[in-house]
């Protein structure tokens, strides 16, 4: 008989967050900056705790929605991308994001610069796989086989990204 695998998927309201962005594409092609409604969904694939459960749902929301808070109502700038050049405290608390001929200048305080090298969905989904795995501490458990964060964009336009152990 085959074995029971078992997993926890967690897909609230509260789990979304508003933030602006713009992307490259094809080489050369940038995007207008403009903004997005993300809704946030996580996998967790792993065996039964001496609780008989996964991983902790509270927890695990608790920690989805701390980092969906820190990305809400900002301007999401890659850090790692080849063309995108993004510079902070270029004067007065200022973050300056330039691409070819173009150039963006944004209050520090609205911007959040994440590490990945654009700002899709996928990327911003691989964001929150790191940030949930330093985060999740004593939840998180060596036996846990496979993490998978789904951002949606746009009502049904999902990136996803997962982590297998």
């Amino acid at each position: 008989m085959p074995a029971k695998k078992f997993a926890v998927d967690l897909c609230k309201q509260q789990l979304t967050f508003s933030a602006a962005h713009f992307i490259t594409f094809a080489g050369s092609i940038c995007e207008r900056l403009h903004g997005h409604n993300y809704g946030v969904s996580c996998r967790i694939e792993g065996p039964l705790d001496v609780n008989r459960y996964v991983i902790d749902f509270i927890a695990l929301r608790d920690q989805l929605q701390r980092i969906s808070l820190r990305l809400d109502h900002h301007v999401l700038l890659p850090t790692l991308h080849p063309q995108i050049h993004v510079f902070h405290d270029q004067g007065p608390n200022e973050v300056i994001a330039t691409f070819e001929k173009r150039r963006w200048v944004f209050p520090a305080e609205d911007c959040v610069l994440l590490p990945v090298s654009n700002t899709t969905a996928e990327e911003i989904a691989s964001y929150f796989v790191d940030e949930l795995l330093q985060s999740l501490g004593e939840h998180w458990r060596p036996e846990h086989t496979s993490l998978t964060v789904r951002i949606d964009e746009n009502q049904g336009q999902w990136g996803e990204c997962r982590w297998e152990a």
